[in-house]
């Protein structure tokens, strides 16, 4: 009788310590999803917005003093991410190519401009940013125009905005739905374990001596929960590498390994701060309301 009462109970807790480090598993692998979503999106938008080309078209009096001298401020300029010139040449062969038909034969000349494709970096992707540039460059007399999609860049700006504000808000909610769950296994936990909580200290002991093993058992369970976590997260991101090589998802590692390092500390943090609580609450029972 007393080998099945064993076994029965042997089994409860083998039950009680899986579903605790189940629940931080899942938790923690969908918050791990939603980080490495995080940094990726932001890379996605940054290499979206750096597409975004601003062409500043020079005068026909122009001469090639002027465009060399455009060419090393370039170079020098921290929001160029890149740049390309164009010749008025080169841009009238790739209009005849898109619409199909030389357009010099009936024009008689070029009506081109030599101009410069510049790919700002994303940071300066901003309204007033790009003005700043705008205005800095148009101080130069040799500059006829300058040309960017206003409508698009405001576009980007006002979506990337708003879906980041609905990441943080979900990041929130998936944060303490978390918390919840994680600490839920665990209180169930340690509730079956009350009267051995509540016999050692009738017999004396202290808080800090009753709270420690359980507080240790459930750190080493989180951690176990948030190395499972991490091992699907890197299969995870394998995979996707894998069969979508462009997307580049390895390239950031530092911020890769920051949020499995964030997967991992959290592990530890809510089991830790959960435990104590549960046992806390545990001690300060009277006896008969353990019942």
């Amino acid at each position: 009788m007393s080998s099945n009462f064993d076994k029965f109970q042997k089994r409860r807790l083998i039950s009680s310590y899986f579903s605790v480090v189940l629940s931080v598993f899942l938790v923690l692998f969908l918050l791990g999803v939603l980080g490495l979503f995080i940094i990726n999106s932001k890379k996605l938008a940054d290499d979206f917005k750096e597409k975004i080309a601003m062409t500043v078209f020079f005068k026909n009096e122009a001469n090639d003093s002027v465009i060399k001298a455009f060419n090393t401020e370039l170079k020098r300029a921290p929001f160029a991410r890149s740049y390309a010139y164009v010749t008025k040449e080169r841009a009238a062969k790739e209009h005849t190519d898109i619409i199909g038909e030389d357009f010099l034969t009936f024009l008689g000349e070029n009506p081109l401009l030599n101009s410069f494709d510049i790919h700002l970096k994303a940071d300066y992707v901003e309204r007033d940013s790009i003005k700043k540039i705008e205005s800095t460059l148009r101080q130069n007399t040799m500059i006829e125009d300058i040309v960017y999609d206003k409508q698009l860049v405001n576009l980007v700006n006002d979506n990337i905005r708003k879906v980041s504000m609905w990441i943080l808000i979900i990041s929130g909610f998936l944060t303490v739905i978390a918390v919840l769950l994680i600490n839920s296994s665990l209180r169930l936990s340690i509730h079956s374990n009350r009267f051995i909580i509540k016999t050692m200290q009738m017999v004396g002991a202290t808080k800090s001596f009753i709270r420690k093993p359980f507080v240790m058992r459930s750190v080493k369970l989180g951690m176990l929960g948030a190395g499972l976590a991490i091992i699907a997260l890197i299969a995870l991101l394998l995979y996707v590498e894998t069969n979508f090589p462009g997307l580049g998802i390895l390239e950031d590692k530092v911020l890769i390994g920051l949020v499995l390092l964030g997967v991992f500390g959290l592990g530890v943090l809510i089991t830790y701060v959960s435990t104590h609580f549960a046992t806390q609450r545990f001690l300060n029972l009277r006896t008969d309301d353990l019942y």
